[in-house]
């Protein structure tokens, strides 16, 4: 069976299905197929700061997920030993909020939007091959999971959309699997929700760093809280010897948190990711692209995921959508789509591969974050970097990682050699971003 489409996209969730509304919505004929059935979740930390709620606000989706009962989270706090600091948004697009929505309902509103626009998503339908003429992709291969004998089929369209996640199965069949630029994860990942009535903390998403430990509690949808921990990567060992005691463990090494979460009680089982390196792939070539995490991804430490997978989504929906029909002028637009897309992230790609380590840099992160938030509106300026509002090298100018590597070494008596060890790889770091940055941007 052959069947006809503008476009044919892998993956419904946040980048599949904006960038299937986004099309559907100029009039042209767009199929996703997803393997799963929603409401259905995937790992995530689904974080959103006000630069991504006005995302959804600028997809056309924001009604609809905050109809699922999130709450506002109108202030952050960020706490260490002996530093609290709390603040509220600047607002983006008048959005001064941000939220944190759990997957499944998130998702299955994306998906709602996206169906309410005129596209076609077919779930449990999962793609197993790129369709090919003359070195151009020409549509996929499809087969149905729900059939008894799980027939194939072909989707043939004008532009194949690889919106299948960090495991894309259309970045290797494109060839594009390998990374042009990637980088190792500095820390683990292990969540799970709370039953959380401690309704002082509703409306605020809270972090803390003691030592080397990096916890984190955001209320979300149903009355629960996502508590985040991101242990340093070598610490996954500890868990493997049994997740859930470790990470109440874990709970217990961060104090403030064990404090903040005083009164909640685990509800679910803990949800892992032990290597989730970041990268940039090749995503643009003859009649394919790659959007979401199937062309890049970032660290979950600053939470940009979402954000990124809706905003790149629309852009790559309004960036094609006039020149469909023209193969060559095609091919022009989604590679340009691509280097616009490297140039916003890049900064932000190497901001967060620095948050991200959990070595010794973790001591100068803290004295780090202490002295941007001690000032007035110090957190409003922090947040305005993962609001992607400011320019995140202003936070980590060298003057300021000088001196919090000194304030550093003065209160970490037993952590010196390691603090110093983590400076010194943060230095040879940003001495190779601006390198970095141009490989990459050349070879788009």
């Amino acid at each position: 069976m052959v069947e006809q489409a503008d476009v044919v996209i892998a993956g419904a969730r946040c980048a599949g299905a904006v960038a299937a509304a986004t099309l559907a919505r100029r009039g042209h004929h767009v199929i996703a197929v997803d393997p799963a059935r929603f409401p259905s979740t995937t790992v995530s930390t689904h974080l959103l700061f006000a630069g991504g709620v006005a995302e959804l606000a600028r997809a056309g989706v924001l009604e609809r997920v905050e109809k699922i009962g999130a709450p506002r989270l109108s202030r952050a706090f960020i706490g260490g030993p002996g530093h609290a600091a709390a603040g509220a948004f600047n607002p983006v697009d008048g959005f001064d909020y941000g939220m944190c929505v759990r997957r499944a309902p998130l998702d299955a509103a994306l998906v709602e939007t996206a169906r309410d626009a005129g596209a076609e998503i077919r779930e449990g339908h999962r793609v197993t091959g790129v369709l090919w003429e003359n070195g151009r992709a020409v549509g996929v291969r499809v087969r149905d999971r729900s059939a008894r004998d799980r027939e194939e089929y072909e989707v043939r369209a004008r532009l194949v959309v690889g919106a299948d996640g960090r495991r894309s199965t259309i970045a290797n069949l494109v060839g594009a699997q390998r990374p042009r630029l990637s980088h190792a994860n500095g820390r683990a990942c292990y969540y799970a929700y709370y039953d959380d009535p401690r309704q002082e903390w509703r409306a605020t998403a809270a972090m803390w760093l003691t030592g080397r430990e990096l916890g984190n509690a955001f209320p979300c949808d149903g009355g629960l809280s996502l508590v985040l921990l991101m242990p340093p990567a070598e610490r996954a060992a500890d868990f493997r010897g049994g997740v859930e005691a470790e990470f109440d463990r874990t709970v217990g090494m961060v104090p403030h948190l064990a404090e903040r979460l005083e009164g909640c009680t685990r509800t679910t089982r803990v949800v892992s990711s032990a290597e989730h390196p970041s990268y940039f792939r090749r995503s643009a070539g003859p009649g394919w692209v790659l959007v979401g995490d199937a062309g890049h991804f970032k660290d979950p430490v600053t939470a940009q995921g979402i954000r990124d997978a809706v905003r790149f989504a629309r852009l790559l929906g309004e960036t094609v959508g006039d020149v469909l029909d023209d193969p060559a002028a095609l091919d022009r637009a989604t590679r340009a789509w691509e280097r616009s897309r490297d140039a916003q992230c890049v900064l932000a790609y190497q901001w967060t591969n620095l948050l991200g380590r959990g070595d010794g840099l973790a001591y100068v992160q803290f004295q780090l974050l202490r002295a941007l938030t001690e000032g007035p509106g110090g957190v409003r300026r922090v947040l305005d970097v993962y609001s992607r509002i400011r320019d995140p090298r202003e936070t980590l100018a060298l003057p300021g990682l000088i001196r919090a590597t000194a304030r550093a070494l003065r209160h970490g008596a037993g952590a010196r050699a390691s603090v110093l060890r983590g400076a010194a790889g943060a230095l040879l770091e940003l001495a190779g971003h601006r390198r970095e940055a141009e490989r990459l941007l050349a070879a788009g």
